[in-house]
């Protein structure tokens, strides 16, 4: 039979301060998963990445299938779910759609990660896979 975990001791004082700013109401927490939703794909990260990185800041659906290794209907489907959630904006030239990038929204969307959002400071949000993370000078744990 396994021998029973001894849990760490934590710091009275780590426990009893909030990470969470503010909680979410209902219609900030609805609109927030729309937009996080439409980001947890890797082909829709890309893609936003892809029209980011464009030369004019704007990009064709016909500059986008090569490079995802995808067919248009499929990149058209991300961009469509993109765009629903108001991450890029579309416009229409001849027979091609163009993709433009909202960096207010893409903005927002970080500072609700970030100092302004729902954890006031950068270290205390839980980290991404692969995240490193460097320490002002000065500081220890």
């Amino acid at each position: 039979m396994p021998s029973p975990l001894a849990l760490p001791l934590l710091d009275a004082d780590s426990c009893s301060s909030p990470l969470v700013r503010t909680p979410l109401d209902e219609g900030r927490a609805t609109a927030l998963a729309l937009r996080f939703k439409a980001l947890a794909d890797p082909g829709r990260l890309r893609l936003l990445s892809l029209i980011g990185a464009h030369e004019s800041g704007e990009a064709c659906v016909c500059d986008l299938t090569e490079p995802l290794g995808l067919s248009q209907p499929t990149v058209s489907h991300h961009l469509k779910v993109l765009r629903e959630a108001g991450l890029v904006t579309s416009e229409r030239r001849g027979t091609w759609v163009h993709y433009r990038l909202v960096p207010e929204v893409l903005a927002q969307l970080a500072a609700e990660l970030g100092n302004d959002g729902l954890w006031p400071v950068a270290s205390e949000r839980p980290a991404v896979d692969g995240e490193t993370r460097t320490r002002p000078t000065g500081t220890t744990d």
